[in-house]
């Protein structure tokens, strides 16, 4: 689309696994949206706080996906500046939200009319605009790479699959229980060695051994402070495996008392 720039996090490999995860850190958008008629600064106020929270949509007839009544959320709309019928404003959304269908709600509530003109993304899940590296940027480090075996500018932009991860809850575990989640292995609470506060019961959490190396991605079957209280059970249940099988050696054992953090 030549009307949008922005913010595309690529992943490659066993990274793929991480694509969900990455999709529900949601989204920011820098958009301008061009009205149809004029429109008081107060209306216009008034529309963005309609369209703030949950909202159905229909994606756009040129998606790529069907055309069905869906749930995304606005977490908010910011009027950075306006120049008559053009408004410039950001938007932070639920991934899979489409700013041209929202720009064209926005239209048909002020009766008036409106659709999106420019997109720039700034924000894909922990990816930001300011670590973003250009097609060229990416060309040039495979180039020196292939010439010269220069690793340096090629391992800037390629991140460890750590980085896709930034934003989750995470629950720490012991050596001795990391190659049984290898194996799929859901985790127990006498393999926990610490939580963060942030892990809620039904939520996705991201499993990392102590040394702060993603294991897998897990639904929490328990709240951080359970866990910590718990004496036997399942602490999450292992969804996605990242980590290659005999990374860590195949023992289980338990015992470490558990902390939050």
């Amino acid at each position: 689309d030549p009307a949008v720039s922005g913010v595309l996090p690529i992943l490659v490999n066993d990274a793929t696994k991480c694509a969900g995860a990455v999709m529900k850190g949601g989204k920011e958008y820098v958009c301008i949206m061009r009205l149809h008629g004029d429109v008081s600064d107060d209306k216009l106020e008034e529309a963005i706080k309609f369209f703030t929270g949950d909202i159905y949509q229909v994606p756009p007839v040129r998606s790529s996906v069907a055309r069905t009544l869906r749930v995304r959320t606005i977490y908010r709309i910011e009027l950075l500046e306006r120049d008559g019928r053009n408004v410039l404003m950001k938007v932070a959304c639920s991934g899979g939200t489409y700013i041209r269908k929202l720009c064209h709600d926005i239209g048909l509530y002020l009766g008036c009319g409106a659709h999106m003109q420019e997109l720039r993304r700034t924000r894909a899940g922990p990816f930001t605009e300011d670590e973003s590296h250009t097609l060229l940027d990416i060309y040039s480090a495979l180039r020196d790479y292939r010439e010269s075996g220069a690793e340096e500018p090629l391992r800037r932009i390629l991140r460890p699959v750590e980085e896709a991860v930034k934003h989750m809850p995470k629950i720490y575990v012991l050596d001795t229980a990391v190659d049984a989640i290898c194996h799929g292995a859901n985790l127990a609470v006498a393999g926990v060695a610490r939580v963060e506060a942030t892990v809620k019961r039904g939520e996705a959490a991201a499993i990392m051994t102590l040394k702060g190396e993603l294991v897998a991605l897990a639904e929490a079957r328990m709240n951080a402070e359970e866990i910590i209280k718990a004496s036997h059970g399942i602490a999450a249940k292992t969804e996605r495996v990242i980590m290659e099988r005999g990374t860590y050696p195949p023992i289980w054992k338990g015992g470490r008392r558990r902390v939050r953090t």
